[in-house]
């Protein structure tokens, strides 16, 4: 998995962690710290122990605060054991009934989703079992540039028009309170299912499912609003199920070959990998192994996918591929691909979505390099300031997700970018670990700076009037300075442990891998690569950096560094050819061609200790 998905280090323990390799400062300013302590220590000597796990899995395992009687469920997540009743959660009950009600009447559903990966995943989850259950249903994803986020009057008036009897919004709607009044005017009742950080306030629909409502106590708001939706559906195909719905003219779907669907979500939304979500990727995974999906199929073959799905794979190849169509094409492609079941139609739009893909990378190298230009300008230093806010006349509202996601990794502080529009601008944000962006966002919009904004702790999208941008700058600065800059401070990397250029083989890589998936929330293990010489470090592709490094045993090892040609790091790794460093960074298998070798993505680099070379 690519550095980027590399999380924060979860602490298992409260006890001081010793400096790796006595590594203070990086080329990236970053301390190095084994990522466990005294107590988790413990914990993996007990997992080798008493199950006879190899030490350097009980080390990862121990990392990641699991504990040797929790240890196989850990390594095989259950669905059945890790999901609760569906009713735990608020407004279920309520929810389904209205459904079960739309389902038996033939009543037409619209089914109005966002333009994300999460947004696309949901809608198909929810349209595929109303079109198995043989219930009517319009599916209306809204167009970036002229409808936004989430649902508007507009599109509801549309809808009602249309013939829709009931509304259900998915990945939206938590925050919506005009377009579902409108709803309710229209004698269309509205169902919410979704995640984001909700208000003490919610807005007038019939029934609001939502982890993150502040009186829902089910302890599931890290999960993405696909992984809501799959728990609708249980619900909902056991409310049917008691009602003798299901004949064998109409027999029960099967629930288990969607969860390939709640699998991309989760991913591509980048929740946190832990109880209910890493059995939700690791069983998804597992069916979208069987390829039985066309559209993803068709996806996966266009991106030129190696090896079986991987999180890799889903965050990084098939995620973004889905994602540009909504960023700048027809935001309705990626949910209708993933309900197509014909190989040719899938193909094409598969293709097409390769194609936006290829234009949205070309445009965001341009908007990144103005925003970089005007960060700097605006900041002067790149040390002052808690947060980088950037806004750009003409600049493409689909791509400014992304440009803030590499303004926070250049700058190591919450970053917004800002499409400006005359007098209003759309603008996202990404944050760092610490620091809740979309706490502050929803504070900005009660305190009158915004328009409108929610969203994550890690990521927020907002609304905002041009005049307004000194005094939000201003308010992030009041907010946020001591936030951010304690944020920094403790900002370190997590080791999990040193490994050799001979020592990093394929079946290492297939051992670490029981431990997977890994991503947000169950960081991928980092390991140094200890004063191995630098042979090659070459820049290729779009900025990335090429190498190879070699033990003192004389084996190597390649290794890339993603974007990092203009970086401390990438400056690094090319002055420092012919030396030994060390090398921090994450394992994979490279399958091209194939044939299988261990490729390490590098994340960090340091400079060995006098006397350690």
């Amino acid at each position: 998995m690519s550095p980027a998905l590399v999380a924060p280090d979860p602490k298992p323990g409260t006890l001081p962690r010793r400096l790796f390799l006595g590594v203070e400062q990086s080329v990236l300013g970053r301390a190095w710290r084994d990522r466990l302590d005294l107590e988790a220590q413990g914990h993996a000597q007990a997992i080798s122990q008493q199950l006879g796990h190899p030490d350097l899995l009980a080390r990862v395992l121990a990392g990641r605060g699991v504990q040797a009687q929790d240890c196989a469920a850990f390594l095989d997540p259950s669905i059945r054991a890790l999901m609760p009743d569906p009713d735990v959660l608020v407004g279920m009950e309520m929810l389904v009934a209205r459904l079960v009600e739309a389902i038996q009447r033939g009543d037409t559903v619209a089914i109005f989703g966002d333009y994300d990966v999460d947004g696309a995943c949901s809608s198909a989850l929810l349209a595929t079992f109303l079109q198995a259950c043989g219930c009517p249903f319009i599916i209306h994803i809204p167009d970036r540039l002229f409808e936004g986020y989430g649902p508007n009057v507009d599109a509801i008036r549309g809808l009602a028009a249309a013939g829709a009897k009931l509304l259900v919004t998915v990945d939206c709607g938590t925050t919506s309170f005009e377009p579902i009044a409108e709803a309710q005017k229209l004698g269309l009742d509205t169902l919410v299912i979704d995640h984001h950080q909700a208000p003490e306030v919610l807005p007038p629909a019939h029934a609001i499912v939502n982890p993150n409502r502040l009186d829902d106590l089910s302890g599931l708001g890290h999960l993405c609003a696909a992984g809501v939706v799959y728990m609708v559906i249980v619900a909902l195909n056991r409310a049917l199920r008691q009602r003798g719905f299901w004949t064998p003219e109409r027999p029960v779907p099967d629930l288990l070959a969607e969860l390939d669907l709640v699998a991309l979500a989760t991913i591509a939304d980048v929740v946190a990998l832990k109880g209910l979500n890493r059995a939700f990727v690791a069983k998804g995974l597992a069916v979208m192994r069987a390829r039985g999906r066309p559209g993803l199929r068709a996806l996966f073959d266009v991106a030129r996918a190696d090896g079986p799905p991987r999180p890799y794979h889903l965050g990084f190849l098939i995620g973004p591929r889905i994602n540009a169509g909504g960023r700048i094409g027809d935001a309705a492609l990626g949910a209708k691909l993933l309900m197509m079941r014909d190989e040719t139609e899938a193909a094409r739009i598969a293709t097409e979505l390769d194609r936006l893909n290829a234009e949205r990378q070309v445009i965001e190298v341009a908007t990144l390099a103005e925003a970089e230009a005007e960060a700097m300008f605006s900041r002067g230093l790149e040390e002052q300031g808690a947060c980088v806010v950037t806004a750009g006349e003409g600049w493409h509202p689909g791509i400014v997700g992304l440009v803030a996601a590499r303004l926070k990794e250049k700058f190591r502080r919450p970053a917004f970018a800002i499409a400006m529009n005359g007098k209003r601008g759309t603008g996202s944000a990404r944050s760092i670990p610490g620091v809740d962006l979309g706490r502050i966002v929803r504070a900005a919009v009660d305190d009158g700076l915004l328009v409108k904004g929610g969203g994550h702790a890690m990521a927020a999208g907002l609304t905002i009037d041009r005049d307004r941008l000194v005094d939000f700058r201003a308010y992030l600065e009041e907010r946020l300075g001591e936030i951010v800059a304690r944020a920094r401070a403790s900002d370190s990397l997590s080791v999990d442990a040193a490994v050799t250029a001979g020592g990093a083989t394929p079946d290492l890589i297939r051992m670490l891998e029981q431990a997977g998936p890994y991503g947000q929330g169950n960081p991928e293990p980092v390991f140094v690569l200890p004063a191995h010489r630098l042979t090659r470090a070459t820049p290729v592709g779009k900025g990335h950096i090429k190498v190879r490094a070699v033990a003192g045993d004389g084996a190597g090892i390649e290794a890339i560094a993603f974007r990092a040609a203009e970086s401390p790091l990438g400056q690094a790794l090319q002055k420092n050819v012919g030396s030994a460093v060390h090398l921090a960074g994450t394992l994979s298998l490279d399958r091209w061609g194939g044939s299988e070798r261990v490729q390490m993505r590098i994340v960090d680099l340091a400079i060995p200790l006098q006397g350690s070379r």
